[in-house]
């Protein structure tokens, strides 16, 4: 998914993130993201730790849905430079999307917070059913902080960041955390745990050429990028562990790409322990990647495959939402009809669709709710997908009830 630069860097490098509400959970150990079965069907329930109560509000805020509005829960759309002006209100009506992606700006954190209100006043009755929206950036730091000005920390690259302690990441996390809920931002597309192998940052363009891991080893990723978890559910924001499984051994950045593939990570790579780690300490959100992995599943991009969904869930354990990578923009994706794209990433087992853009968004909606009325398989598919982001929600205070 496409990453927004510092202002600094912004003019020498291009760059993505595949190459890049109130309350909240108060403890990452109370997270109900973990699995408890081997299980990789889908099942009605994501969280089966989590109390009848709960579980009661999102079965009532999911019936008392359209279809229209449950496949827009389905969707994370970048938004449009009127930002929660007329063309996004009329996008969100139209298609009723559930969260949002925030551009770059420099506006700092008061700013942004009445902006952020606007768009929540935007989650009315008729457009998602009364649930308001995860409003997400990515703000990993170093290159890729694309949210500054007034209120917000310079954040270090996770390099720097590697070299700390996992407390004081932790601390550092919490504070960072703080500011983006502040700014009403209640999702970071964040940390990265691929894994750049000694000596190849150089050569890795998504990853290691930016300074987007927080070291060369699945140990040390694992610790920090669960510390960065931790900190960020501390202040009540919700976190993202990219990119599945792992764009660290490849050399093109699939925003910009097509055709990267990775021959090296197999179903029992060491390099998959840092998503092990952050899944162990409560991650809501797995961003999957959109290159191939030849000895996982040779036939197939990581977001359209049903091998790799079922290794996350049934191998790791994660029992969170799946969330595509950019499948509206990037390059790796762009000789696929954008209908067949979200379709796909729903039948492999994926749950949220990332749209840098509005126009693919509509595209995708449009198909996945043809395709919802039509097939009574892929509408099973599509309401457990559903509950998944709802139970999300239901953790970060976004459902009326």
């Amino acid at each position: 998914m496409t990453c927004a630069l510092t202002a600094a860097a912004a003019a020498a490098v291009a760059v993505t993130a595949a190459g890049c509400t109130p309350g909240g959970p108060s403890a990452v150990s109370a997270s109900p993201w973990t699995a408890s079965s081997s299980s990789a069907t889908r099942t009605g329930d994501p969280s089966p730790t989590a109390s009848a109560a709960p579980a009661s509000c999102v079965t009532r805020v999911y019936d008392g849905m359209t279809e229209a509005q449950r496949v827009g829960q389905l969707f994370l759309v970048g938004l449009t430079p009127d930002r929660a002006g007329p063309v996004t209100a009329a996008a969100l009506q139209a298609y009723h999307f559930g969260s949002l992606l925030l551009s770059p700006t420099s506006e700092g954190v008061t700013a942004l917070a009445a902006a952020t209100a606007h768009m929540q006043s935007l989650a009315t009755s008729p457009v998602t059913g009364g649930v308001r929206f995860f409003i997400a950036a990515n703000q990993e730091g170093g290159q890729i902080q694309p949210l500054t000005g007034p209120g917000f920390s310079v954040m270090p690259s996770a390099v720097t960041q590697g070299t700390w302690s996992v407390a004081a990441l932790r601390a550092a996390a919490s504070g960072w955390g703080g500011q983006l809920k502040s700014a009403g931002v209640n999702l970071n597309l964040a940390p990265v745990m691929d894994v750049v192998p000694p000596g190849g940052a150089s050569t890795n363009a998504p990853i290691g050429q930016l300074e987007r891991d927080f070291g060369s080893g699945p140990a040390g990723n694992g610790a920090h990028g669960a510390a960065f978890i931790a900190g960020m559910a501390s202040a009540g924001v919700a976190t993202t562990a990219k990119h599945f499984p792992g764009l660290g051994r490849v050399t093109g950045n699939t925003d910009f790409t097509s055709g990267v593939v990775d021959s090296v990570t197999t179903p029992d790579d060491p390099y998959l322990g840092s998503f092990r780690a952050a899944i162990s300490a409560g991650v809501p959100f797995v961003m999957v990647a959109l290159a191939t992995y030849t000895r996982i599943d040779a036939s197939r991009l990581a977001v359209f495959s049903p091998t790799v969904m079922r290794l996350l869930r049934s191998e790791l354990g994660f029992g969170g939402v799946i969330v595509s990578d950019d499948l509206g923009d990037a390059a790796a994706v762009a000789s696929i009809p954008a209908g067949d794209r979200a379709i796909s990433f729903l039948n492999a087992g994926g749950d949220m669709i990332t749209s840098q853009s509005l126009v693919p968004a509509e595209t995708m909606a449009q198909a996945v709710l043809a395709r919802t009325t039509a097939d009574t398989a892929f509408r099973a598919e599509v309401s457990t997908a559903v509950r998944h982001i709802l139970t999300a929600k239901r953790a970060y205070g976004l459902l009326p009830c």
